[in-house]
């Protein structure tokens, strides 16, 4: 995968990212959210990222890729992960540093067309704690509908939920109402 948008790049990981993965993974905001993605040590997102790179190709998932700034910096990622019966869930995490600036949006809505056409599917849900104002401002701009708000399983734990799904329109084409900043071409 290879996604180009104004800022950003959507890439494969490489095994000399595990640096940034771990770095990027002990904020506050990744710890309280998504405490399964926190990587103590560097060989930890080493040992991560060779697991990942080895789903690469397939359709099993999870399916995660590393958003870079221009300058190759890595700020996060974006991913696609089954949830069963033909289902996908959309993640996203972009570290702490990199927050406020939009790169969420513009990555997410790059991502979802590309990583639904590859896997065939028409609808991709997003999931995040009720609480989590950024992810569900994130969902909105990118033209995800809210589906269900209230007590659900989150992180394995029950949780106050909000879960919301992006869909291909009625022509064929994916939904994009964030248009982030020219958008994204693929190669």
């Amino acid at each position: 995968m290879h996604i180009e948008t104004v800022r950003l790049t959507i890439t494969e990981f490489r095994t000399d990212m595990a640096q940034a993965v771990h770095e990027n993974s002990l904020d506050g905001e990744n710890r309280r959210f998504l405490p399964d993605e926190v990587f103590e040590t560097t060989e930890e997102a080493e040992d991560t990222i060779r697991f990942l790179m080895s789903r690469y190709g397939g359709t099993e998932g999870p399916l995660v890729y590393p958003v870079l700034l221009k300058d190759g910096t890595q700020i996060g990622h974006v991913q696609a992960v089954s949830a069963g019966n033909g289902e996908w869930e959309a993640g996203w995490h972009i570290g702490s540093r990199y927050t406020k600036k939009g790169y969420a949006t513009e990555a997410v809505a790059a991502f979802l067309p590309v990583i639904m056409r590859q896997l065939g599917i028409d609808r991709i849900s997003g999931i995040c704690a009720a609480e989590n104002t950024a992810s569900r401002r994130v969902m909105e701009k990118c033209g995800f509908i809210p589906e269900y708000e209230g007590n659900g399983c989150y992180q394995g734990k029950q949780a106050k939920i909000c879960r919301c799904v992006y869909l291909k329109d009625g022509t064929g084409d994916f939904r994009n109402a964030a248009s982030p900043e020219g958008g994204g071409r693929t190669d």
